[in-house]
């Protein structure tokens, strides 16, 4: 990768810019569309890194277009048939957003992020050990870390702002904030697409151990799925061949990156600490074959 390979912020002069958030710089186009360009920013812990990893934004884009379009017969999907070239004029502006642009469906957002998970990892793991529960739902004694559940778990977060963090909250306190109705289909399509997506993985040698989705509606309430799809940035994605339990197993995704941040005297608030070269190509690489095994390109 050169270096015009890296976009870290994006700029579009023509287009009024609505917000950055960790990965994503979002503009508005009109009055039912957005134009998103995912960066090459990384966050970890909630924090954006200083470093970009190259390549990143063009490899979610991928990945999310290939599930997109894998799980239009689950749920409608945020993607338009207008490109970049309908709404930036500039052409020197748009080079560089080209693969990592889309022109989307403006929706309402749900206040909520769609975590499913697969296996026991991360802060589910952590929740079992003090309490036997994974975000309150009761699970067997005596699981390992990185086991396979004995079912998919649908366990919802709050959305944070920037540099807050996600809070686990129950399914009931989703149907508080949505109504029952839309919270059991936002239920029931987010372990779906999992479901699909992980048997999908593995027959191409990768587990995929959880996820997050987000959704959003449009004016007559309709639900769409938006923002990015089982992509190394929202998913914890496992090579079979070094998968065992009671580790957590070596990842395609941005683990790699938090294990390193684990080795630093940091506490885990920005500012976020420099990454070395090596941990960018590493990262970059593995993003890369995520890339390559689950859409063969």
């Amino acid at each position: 990768m050169s270096a015009t390979d890296v976009l870290f912020e994006s700029a579009i002069p023509e287009l009024p810019l609505i917000g950055r958030g960790k990965v994503r710089d979002i503009y508005s186009v009109d009055a039912n569309h957005l134009l998103i360009v995912t960066t090459d920013r990384l966050s970890a812990y909630d924090v954006v890194l200083p470093d970009p990893i190259p390549g990143k934004g063009v490899v979610l884009t991928r990945i999310s277009l290939f599930w997109f379009r894998m799980m239009t017969d689950i749920i409608d999907n945020q993607l338009t048939d207008l490109t970049i070239e309908d709404v930036v004029k500039d052409r020197e502006i748009r080079e560089p957003l080209h693969g990592r642009a889309l022109v989307v469906k403006r929706l309402k957002p749900l206040p909520i992020e769609a975590v499913v998970r697969g296996y026991l990892i991360g802060s589910g793991w952590r929740d079992y050990q003090e309490t036997g529960m994974v975000c309150g739902i009761e699970l067997p004694p005596g699981l390992q870390q990185a086991q396979r559940l004995p079912t998919t778990l649908f366990t919802p977060a709050s959305k944070a702002e920037a540099g807050d963090h996600d809070e686990n909250i129950s399914f009931e306190a989703v149907v508080d904030l949505v109504g029952e109705k839309l919270a059991t289909r936002v239920r029931d399509v987010s372990i779906r697409i999992y479901e699909r997506a992980a048997e999908y993985a593995l027959e191409r040698g990768i587990i995929i151990a959880d996820t997050k989705f987000e959704f959003g509606l449009d004016d007559e309430g309709r639900l769409y799925i938006i923002d990015e799809v089982l992509t190394p940035d929202s998913s914890r994605f496992w090579p079979v061949d070094g998968y065992e339990t009671g580790i957590s197993p070596p990842s395609f995704d941005k683990q790699f990156v938090r294990d390193f941040l684990d080795t630093l005297d940091w506490d885990k608030t920005a500012p976020g600490p420099d990454l070395p070269a090596e941990v960018l190509r590493q990262t970059a690489e593995k993003y890369q074959e995520a890339l390559e095994r689950m859409t063969g390109t």
